[in-house]
């Protein structure tokens, strides 16, 4: 009931907006009450329409009242209504109680909880004590009802006390999502700083210091250079050390975050493949995680979709990575249109094109299909790159830098 509490109105509304036609649905049980209500006469229907006017007045209340002290008078004025109705006009209208006893159940608090079903229980008894001789046999009829009426809000409180569960839970996991992350994020810069800012200051103050003997000593402004050369080569792998220690994100957590955000939105996941892709570098992995990641947000951002379908291939050649919802597709394209205009999409593309991948969006009558490669061949490349640079390292510092350009 937390949502009702929060939901502020533009403007008028016959019953909150995120409820759908939940509401609506129920006003069919009112149809009884005003047939039953069509049977008498004169001022006694009159005075009748009124309180099943004033009823469905209490009943639209409660829905924009819940959380607040108002919830308790509306929830009053119902149930002296029904009590009115059974005693003066026919016990019949006790099925009426079944409006009531399902906004009983949206009570937390257990003290107006229970206050609230003991007069609802009041009212209800009252009538059937009185006119049990003139109901007779249709009263063995009635009781079971009755008995559903006493004990629904019980059932009701208890769902919507899981849901309320379910809701903090999701609030605590993405709060934790949000701790990590910003651990993460202070350890980074915790160890950029430990390990690099030395390093920086002192390549900063030797620089400083081979400008002023370049022109008064070559020799000793020589053996500082080396000296520079051999601090950046530190700096170097320290930089590669902490970013083999980072946390990169792979595709079996992004696919695991895809379900539960999925989820949250009602759209219905399916997956194939294995998520793992042995033999893809750190980079590549990493970078179709993230494209994952974007995929997925649009969907749930944009597609209006009931399902969606993620498709990870290992093949000769290639690592492909397919996203399909049933959506309404990209918006301004025609049924079969491709698309790489949008925001999302060119930041994949970047990122795809650090390791030679490709993205390709198309739109049709049955929503929008994602498809992004990488060629497998890049790995191959990355190898013989470095490789070559291990050669060139071999054959010693001087080679490496003239191959490097810092040497002519």
């Amino acid at each position: 009931m937390k949502k009702l509490k929060e939901a502020k109105s533009a403007g008028f509304e016959v019953f909150p907006t995120q409820l759908g036609f939940f509401p609506y649905l129920w006003l069919i049980y009112m149809s009884l009450p005003v047939i039953n209500m069509l049977r008498e006469e004169g001022w006694k229907m009159g005075i009748g329409f009124a309180l099943i006017g004033l009823f469905l007045v209490t009943y639209r209340q409660l829905y924009f009242a819940a959380g607040t002290p108002r919830f308790f008078v509306w929830l009053g004025i119902q149930m002296s209504i029904i009590f009115i109705l059974c005693m003066w006009y026919h016990p019949t209208y006790m099925y009426m109680g079944f409006f009531t006893a399902n906004f009983i159940g949206w009570y937390t608090d257990r003290r107006k909880f229970t206050i609230s079903l003991v007069l609802f229980g009041i009212i209800e008894t009252i009538p059937l004590i009185k006119n049990a001789s003139m109901l007779g046999k249709d009263l063995l009829f009635m009781i079971p009802f009755f008995l559903i009426m006493l004990f629904s809000p019980f059932g009701i409180r208890s769902l919507n006390r899981r849901q309320e569960l379910e809701r903090e839970l999701a609030e605590a996991n993405e709060q934790i999502r949000n701790l990590i992350k910003g651990e993460e994020r202070m350890r980074i810069a915790r160890d950029l700083h430990d390990t690099l800012g030395h390093t920086l200051s002192l390549i900063t103050l030797k620089s400083q210091l081979v400008e002023k003997l370049a022109a008064k000593d070559a020799v000793k402004a020589q053996l500082e250079a080396r000296e520079i050369q051999n601090t950046s080569r530190a700096a170097l792998r320290q930089v590669r050390e902490l970013v083999s220690d980072m946390r990169t994100a792979t595709l079996p957590e992004e696919l695991l975050e895809a379900q539960i955000i999925l989820e949250s939105a009602d759209i219905q996941l399916v997956s194939t493949g294995d998520p793992k892709l042995e033999g893809i570098s750190d980079l590549a992995h990493n970078i179709l995680s993230l494209c994952l990641r974007e995929a997925v947000t649009n969907v749930v951002k944009h597609s209006q979709a009931s399902q969606c379908r993620i498709d990870i291939e290992s093949l000769d050649n290639e690592w492909r990575l397919l996203v399909v919802d049933n959506g309404i597709g990209l918006k301004g394209k025609d049924a079969g249109a491709s698309s790489t205009d949008s925001n999302g999409l060119k930041g994949m593309a970047e990122r795809l094109s650090l390791i030679g991948g490709t993205v390709e969006a198309v739109s049709g009558p049955q929503g929008t299909k994602l498809s992004i490669r990488v060629p497998i061949i890049i790995k191959n490349r990355k190898e013989d790159t470095t490789h070559e640079h291990q050669s060139a390292d071999s054959r010693g510092p001087a080679n490496a830098a003239r191959r490097s350009g810092f040497l002519a």
